[in-house]
């Protein structure tokens, strides 16, 4: 039976999963467009060279939007400052408030 730990030892080590920027995507799928030489490209940026097949055919079938922000992440971000905005308008209300009383009660003290 085969020692199973010496394979686990001579293993490749796991590469860090790298997030490519949407203009780098961009980027480097025109330029596979342009030059139609995928290999010599993925070559020149250490990428594989099915990640620019992948980017080269998103971008032609659904142009420079596909490596965009998501929407989702942009809606969450309005949302979130919405709730700031109410909070603050929350809290104006209720100075405004204080601030009526005080009023109300200070110029109630000073008529006869």
């Amino acid at each position: 039976m085969p020692d199973t730990s010496s394979l686990a030892a001579k293993a490749a080590p796991r590469k860090k999963k790298i997030n490519y920027t949407p203009q780098f995507k961009v980027d480097r799928a025109l330029e596979a467009i342009r030059t139609n030489n995928i290999s010599e490209i993925a070559r020149k940026y250490g990428l594989n060279p099915n990640l620019l097949y992948l980017w080269r055919d998103q971008l032609i079938e659904r142009g420079a939007s596909v490596f965009a922000a998501a929407p989702d992440q942009e809606a969450n971000q309005l949302k979130a400052k919405v709730g700031r905005l109410e909070q603050m308008i929350g809290k104006k209300e209720v100075e405004l408030s204080l601030l009526k009383n005080f009023s109300d009660f200070y110029s109630s003290q000073n008529t006869p």
